[in-house]
């Protein structure tokens, strides 16, 4: 029998996501430098949403099969999406021209804005052109129909209409004959953006598609231009790959990886200022269809703005918080001496990622560590952990890293890392067909005595990857320990992946695709039963995203059931608060410096409060078609920590958002006096504990 269950659409839920980052960009209350990340972040998330979910969507319908209703729900959605995108599109360009030059002004820096340089200026920008931008210019002329002229994905493009020179231009009647061009903007080779010379104590700083559509008349001498605007696309950068046994799939990612670049067409943006007659042609040049357009306007590919320079320095910056030192692990001196006494958790970024580098170094230069597994989903480049991998196996050390190459866009980076740890005499073992390991998880393998009779390993688990530029803003928790239990089930996750076992069972880890969802259902429906014999029934679960139907439905389940259920979800969430099968279910989405990533799962079980950390988020993808791992906390201190940081950040009245049931993004608003910004709140609470 069919349920009456409600579910958000994922691509719509993510959508109100991106708008919440956009809504920090008009937070009058954050620097200006702050603001303007956002709107970075806002179109790097869209470029890359355009390149792989709309994309999927367009593939479905462009097979034109829709026996099975996939194509036309393929074409409501990208409808949904198109007029969602273009709202916040606008809404994007309010905040840029109302809110955020505004404000630069008030701070006497000034972002040039649809007019010609001023006179103090003239010179330099011609100067500026003519030296620094015209030799790395190749304009194209462009003719309907004539589709020769290939448009790179995620570069920017102007086009130009102009009128050949002629002495019969002032006679009356004349009717002029417009003639097109194509011209990228090489800004691979020169800033986006161009500081111009500092003038009555104001700083000044220009596009550099400003700077060219200046001197357009110097580009085409013979002609006079009428109208220049710009356009920019996003293609298909999915990988579709056979993942057949036998397949080399090394071989096969870095051939797919190289026509990621003539992808299908995902998105046309253009100058919404554009006249139709001009986007008319543009699209028949070009082959676009209706389908494809997307608002944009005078300056696209605004995921620059992370680039804009801050003549004012730091004071118009967040201030970021300095990652902090342990006592306990520094007073120690050796990693492994302090795991050796108790568990210990790490809350990046607020405390130093340095402690994973000096626990990969010493197992590197200790004599008595034998061997170093570990996982790689996305490592930094130049990566410190893999320097220290392969200083380990330079020392001796038998090292072996499982390295799971389908990692979107770090498909590249963990190739050329994988062959330099093998150059370097590292075992690899590369991704296994159908399934992406998403794990983050090392043990090391040490004797404890001389003559090794005793061990005592060590294990690092985490919720967020192996990657030290990642770890100063995204907000993850990782646990070292020296549980005998929990390593042996760590070394049995090695063994799946090594293939040398199929059918394990966990004392402790949950593992996708083994025990963690029949696991998650049972504490879930215990907890059911404990209000069902009138005790107190509560879930708390903090992710990046909730998309399975399966576990949405366990949830509404436990609701109905009188279970309190609290979700801290940043990204997508396809469950429907505000509803009579969720009355008992609350939605709480936090953007802010740091961006949430760590997993949490907490079951109050009567008292005894299971509590885990995890790699994995509620999606089906997650869930079915990956290696991820949930490991508990044990300790109690450590459990009463995590504890308080889930309710530190519950509290929160000044960044959490409630999702309702139309998906808005709900600022809480109470009369407490006292303001809680969760992402400070648990810096102080965790330096006062230091």
């Amino acid at each position: 029998m069919e349920n009456s269950h409600k579910y958000f659409k994922r691509d719509i839920s993510w959508l109100s996501f991106n708008y919440r980052v956009l809504l920090e960009a008009e937070d009058e209350t954050l620097p200006i430098y702050e603001r303007i990340k956002f709107l970075s972040i806002y179109s790097s998330n869209l470029e890359e949403f355009y390149e792989i979910r709309v994309a999927e969507h367009r593939g479905v319908i462009m097979k034109k099969n829709f026996t099975d209703e996939s194509g036309s729900e393929a074409e409501q959605i990208l409808a949904e999406i198109t007029h969602e995108v273009n709202r916040q599109q606008r809404e994007y360009y309010r905040i840029f021209y109302d809110k955020i030059l505004p404000e630069l002004n008030r701070q006497n820096i000034y972002l040039y804005q649809n007019s010609l340089p001023e006179p103090f200026h003239e010179e330099f920008v011609h100067n500026f052109f003519n030296e620094e931008i015209f030799p790395f210019l190749s304009p194209v002329m462009i003719q309907a129909g004539d589709i020769r002229t290939f448009i790179r994905d995620r570069r920017l493009y102007l086009v130009i209409r102009m009128i050949k020179k002629s002495k019969r231009m002032s006679d009356p009647g004349f009717i002029p004959e417009y003639h097109y061009a194509l011209m990228k903007i090489p800004y691979a080779k020169v800033p986006r953006f161009i500081e111009l010379p500092k003038h009555e104590g104001k700083f000044y700083i220009m596009f550099i598609d400003d700077i060219i559509r200046a001197n357009l008349s110097s580009i085409f001498p013979g002609y006079v231009v009428e109208s220049c605007y710009s356009i920019k696309i996003s293609r298909d950068a999915d990988i579709y790959l056979n993942e057949e046994k036998g397949t080399n799939i090394v071989e096969d990612i870095r051939k797919k990886v190289k026509r990621r670049k003539i992808g299908a067409l995902s998105r046309f943006m253009y100058d919404s200022a554009m006249p139709d007659d001009f986007l008319a042609f543009v699209c028949e040049a070009f082959g676009i269809t209706t389908d494809d357009l997307v608002l944009g306007g005078r300056y696209n590919n605004l995921q620059d703005l992370i680039k804009l320079p801050n003549p004012r320095g730091k004071e118009l910056e967040q201030q970021i918080p300095v990652p902090m030192r342990i006592p306990f692990l520094d007073e120690m001196g050796s990693v492994f001496r302090a795991v050796k006494k108790k568990d210990i958790l790490l809350h990046f970024p607020y405390q130093s990622f340095d402690y994973l580098i000096r626990f990969l170094m010493e197992a590197a230069f200790d004599p008595k560590v034998d061997e170093i597994k570990i996982t790689q989903y996305r490592v930094a480049e130049n990566s410190a952990v893999i320097n220290t991998l392969i200083s380990a196996a330079q020392n001796g050390k038998k090292v072996t890293v499982f390295v799971e190459l389908k990692a979107r866009f770090d498909e590249e980076n963990n190739m050329s890392t994988a062959e330099r740890m093998e150059q370097a005499g590292i075992r690899i073992i590369y991704s296994i067909p159908g399934l992406k390991v998403h794990a983050k998880v090392a043990v090391i393998l040490r004797k404890d005595t001389e003559d090794g009779n005793k061990r005592r390993d060590f294990a690092y688990l985490s919720t967020g990857n192996f990657n030290e530029k990642t770890a100063k803003i995204y907000s993850d928790m990782a646990l070292l320990t020296s549980n005998a239990e929990i390593i042996t089930d760590i070394n049995k996750v090695f063994a799946i992946l090594e293939g040398k076992l199929q059918e394990p069972t966990f004392r402790h880890l949950l593992v996708a695709r083994f025990n963690m969802v029949p696991e998650l259902t049972r504490m879930i429906h215990r907890e059911i039963e404990h209000v069902k014999a009138g005790r107190e029934g509560r879930i708390i679960l903090k992710m990046n995203g909730l998309h399975d139907q399966n576990m949405i439905n366990e949830l509404y389940n436990a609701s109905e059931n009188g279970v309190k259920i609290d979700l801290i979800v940043r990204g997508i969430c396809c469950l429907v608060p505000n509803q009579p099968y969720s009355a008992n279910i609350r939605v709480t989405r936090i953007v802010d410096m740091f961006l949430e990533h760590s997993r949490i799962w907490y079951f109050y079980n009567d008292g005894q409060e299971d509590l885990f950390l995890t790699s994995a988020d509620w999606m089906r993808r997650n869930l079915n078609r990956r290696i991820e791992t949930a490991f508990p906390i044990l300790i109690p201190d450590i459990k009463t920590d995590i504890l308080n940081i889930l309710k530190i950040q519950l509290q929160d009245n000044v960044k959490a958002c409630f999702i309702d049931e139309n998906l808005c993004n709900n600022f809480k608003k109470n009369d407490d006096p006292v303001k809680v910004r969760a992402q400070l709140a648990i810096y102080e609470y965790l330096r006062r504990k230091e």
